[in-house]
Order: structure tokens, then sequence, then C-alpha cells
């Protein structure tokens, strides 16, 4: 079989990209100071303090931010931290349910105790600010359809005067959204694990220190899951994105190389 020279480029990305995944390389890498603060925020929480989750993302950014997810829920549990799960964004709804329930098994967590899935609420603005007064009154059943006054750990948490901390696990603006209607207006603690993309936008939010903390995409992630000594997606994932950036570099300088050498003869 003969290979044109296109294609054998092709088949070095597909490599360069399949083989970290499956074989992780663990490149070194430089921890952000955000991804430290964060974790050390985590650490600083006192034991079986409530922390909320809010799943605030589509499927389509799901193979950045999940990694991102996973390493905090991780994190929480480990500590025997508490969560109250739920979604201010439709599809993050299933996503964050299937996340929670994975984990929990992994940690052994007993589901009305230990955490809660509380499901999809619209209008974002008096989601949150109803659970400020009434988390029960905003949603009087879980996602199980299971009555919220009914569980234990929700028997605890009326409002966020009980929650330690909020983070937004967020592809857009909704980190912001809980910053201006949870942290400024009830004083709740409020961080972002956050796309990319949108990290330069939340930058201000964390040197004014309205969000608490704030973790970068996939990168982030990765450096998440080091410091947890627990390497796992986020960390294969920058190994692939790595490899396949080192092999473009390498054939953006041969076939530069190749051009003059033809040129000059």
């Amino acid at each position: 079989m003969k290979f044109s020279s296109r294609g054998v480029v092709f088949v070095g990305v597909f490599l360069s990209v399949a083989f970290p995944l499956l074989f992780p390389l663990h490149l070194p890498d430089k921890i952000s100071p955000e991804t430290e603060r964060f974790k050390s925020l985590i650490d600083s929480l006192p034991s079986d303090a409530v922390v909320m989750i809010s799943f605030d993302h589509e499927a389509s950014t799901v193979a950045e931010v999940r990694p991102l997810a996973i390493a905090l829920i991780r994190h929480l549990f480990s500590r025997n931290l508490r969560i109250i799960g739920l979604a201010l964004f439709a599809e993050g709804t299933a996503i964050g349910n299937q996340v929670l329930t994975s984990i929990a098994k992994e940690y052994q967590k007993e589901y009305g105790r230990d955490w809660v899935f509380l499901g999809f609420r619209p209008q974002y603005q008096s989601t949150i600010i109803g659970m400020g007064e009434n988390i029960q009154n905003v949603f009087p059943r879980d996602y199980r359809r299971r009555s919220t006054a009914e569980l234990p750990l929700m028997a605890e948490v009326s409002n966020y005067s009980k929650i330690a901390l909020v983070v937004s696990v967020a592809d857009g603006d909704y980190a912001g959204y809980w910053v201006e209607y949870a942290h400024s207006r009830f004083g709740v603690p409020t961080a972002g694990l956050v796309t990319a993309v949108m990290m330069t936008a939340y930058l201000p939010y964390l040197n004014s220190g309205q969000l608490a903390g704030l973790v970068n995409g996939l990168k982030g992630a990765a450096e998440y899951e080091r410091l947890l000594g627990r390497p796992d997606a986020a960390v294969r994932g920058m190994d692939a994105q790595s490899l396949a950036h080192l092999l473009i570099f390498a054939l953006i300088v041969v076939g530069n190389i190749a051009y003059w050498w033809k040129r000059k003869r």
C-alpha cells in the first residue's frame, strides 16, 4: 500500500493522540497558582461541611469539564465532605447525576446522607435567589422524585447559611451568575471550574475576591489530578494534546527545511 505525504501526516497525528490516551506518558507540567489555591480552599473546609456543585454546562464541552467535576468530587469525598448537586443548564442534569453516582459508588457514599442530586430548574435567577431563602421550596423533590424534606442531608441544609462553598462547573456565564446572585446577596463563598476559553473572563472575579477559587479547563483538571496524586483522563488528555502539538511543530520545521532545500537546488 502506497501512502501519500498527506496520509503519513494524518496517521502520525492519529498515533500521537491515540497513544497517550491508551498509555499515559505523564509529561511534566507546571502547576498553576489558581489550581493550587483551589485545592487549598477545599482542604481548608471543615470536616463534614456541605458543598453545592452546579453543573452549568452543555454536552458539547463534557470532554473538558467532566474531568474537572470528577477531580472535585473525588477530592470532596476523600475528605468526607458532603455534596448537594444540581444543574442550571438542562444538558448538565444527566451528566451531573451520572458523575456523582459513579464517584459516590467508588467511595461508598450513601445517597440522601452523604450526597444528594436535586436536578434541574429553569430561570437561573429565581433558582439561585430562591435557594438563598429556602432550598426545599425551590426543589420540593430531587432528581429521583423523592421528597427533599425526607432526605437527612436536606433536613440539615435549609439555605446557603449551611453551605460552605458553591462550585459552578461551567462553560459560559453561569459561574458569574452565582457570584452576582448567591455570593453578592447571601455571602456564600463561590468558585468556578470553567473551560479554558472562559478563564480570562473570570480572572477579574478571582483577583477581586468575588470568586474564592478558579480552575482552568483540561489543563487545570490535569493539574488538579496531579495535586491529588490520582492522574486520570485529564492527564491523558494533556499528554495527547502536548504530543500532537510537538508533532505539528516538527512537521512545520521539516516542511520549511524541505521547501528551502528544494528552492536552493
